[in-house]
């Protein structure tokens, strides 16, 4: 699935060139504009690399009305450009399609980096009738996926110029998570997490919408969300987990799944501290989270082990994942001030 199209400005999103009409700028392509509405719509998020000055972007966003997740602007390479952008919003290459009107632009993005899809703008004009830019399941949190990449534009800006720890920036911003049973009204969010999430997802597979029903259902088993806001805005349900629940013997984990938009914002690190706070105050002896080893859920890897999980090597599920476990005697990972579990243990 393509997440993030990268434009051109001039003679591409714009009909004209920005530089060459400085008291009337040109318009809006018409089909380009059209397709990149469509595209918005269904939460795939917009960004803008061109060799231009700072304030043709401006003039883009009002002139589009679009929100674009990321600008790269200047006069240097494209495909830099567009790894920087990559870079900015934790989208993978793979999930990115470039679109330009120069041959050799195309060509050199291409080159550099071979995992986006590069596009033509009579290619891009076609988009939204292509498999890869129709996402399986929208919900809520989707449609809104360029606010909140605007509100974590701004909410970037503010850590720049913040002299404190990680844990003393969320709380300046308001940071609040809330950890909480799953609904039933919760499960094609949770669907679409297990469909988009990749860095922090120790499952690697999608659940489809009748398996989470039928988890909801299920005894012995626990299906939880968290959700999560700040000052800059509210992100929605953003995480989940599906518990094994054991009486007093070991607890399994068979998912933990969280957007990558809330990375480095204290999501994952107090749903593994809520995980086995919970276990072992309903007496469970030890956790245990299989968890797939590959090269882009790195940052889930780092978290489980902060949490005091320590992979086996020796022990892999049934699906070929390796098993990270942690005993619940002694000492647990606290849980922040700003995590609230309504009715649930902490």
């Amino acid at each position: 699935m393509i997440k993030c199209v990268v434009w051109d400005i001039d003679n591409t999103l714009l009909d004209g060139v920005f530089l060459e009409s400085p008291d009337q700028p040109p318009p809006p392509d018409a089909g380009l504009l059209a397709a990149a509405r469509e595209l918005s719509d269904r939460g795939i998020l917009q960004a803008l690399a061109s060799r231009n000055p700072p304030e043709a972007a401006r003039y883009v966003q009002q002139a589009t009305g679009l929100q674009f997740a990321a600008a790269e602007l200047g006069w240097d390479s494209k495909a830099d450009a567009v790894g920087r952008i990559a870079a900015s919003l934790d989208i993978a290459a793979d999930a990115i399609a470039f679109v330009d009107d120069d041959m050799l632009e195309r060509a050199e993005v291409a080159a550099a980096l071979p995992d986006v899809l590069v596009l033509t703008p009579e290619d891009a004009v076609q988009a939204p009738d292509w498999p890869d830019f129709s996402p399986p399941v929208l919900t809520q949190e989707g449609r809104r996926r360029g606010e909140m990449y605007q509100a974590r534009l701004r909410r970037q800006a503010e850590a720049a110029s913040f002299g404190g720890s990680r844990e003393e920036f969320l709380r300046h911003v308001g940071t609040r998570i809330s950890i909480a049973a799953a609904r039933p009204q919760d499960v094609p969010r949770l669907h679409e997490l297990s469909v988009r999430t990749h860095q922090l997802n120790s499952g690697g597979a999608a659940l489809s919408e009748d398996d989470l029903s039928a988890l909801l259902l299920a005894g012995g088993h626990q299906v939880v969300t968290v959700a999560l806001a700040d000052n800059f805005g509210d992100d929605g349900l953003v995480g989940g987990v599906i518990i094994e629940r054991n009486g007093p013997g070991p607890w399994r984990v068979p998912v933990v799944m969280v957007s990558c938009r809330a990375l480095g914002r204290g999501v994952l690190d107090a749903l593994l501290a809520w995980m086995c706070r919970a276990a072992a105050a309903s007496g469970a002896s030890s956790l245990a989270v299989p968890c797939l080893v590959n090269a882009r859920n790195v940052p889930m890897r780092l978290a489980l082990t902060t949490a005091g999980l320590r992979a086996d090597q020796g022990e892999l599920s049934a699906d070929g994942r390796t098993v990270f476990s942690r005993s619940l005697d002694g000492p647990l990972p606290a849980l922040p001030a700003f995590v609230s579990v309504p009715g649930g243990p902490a």
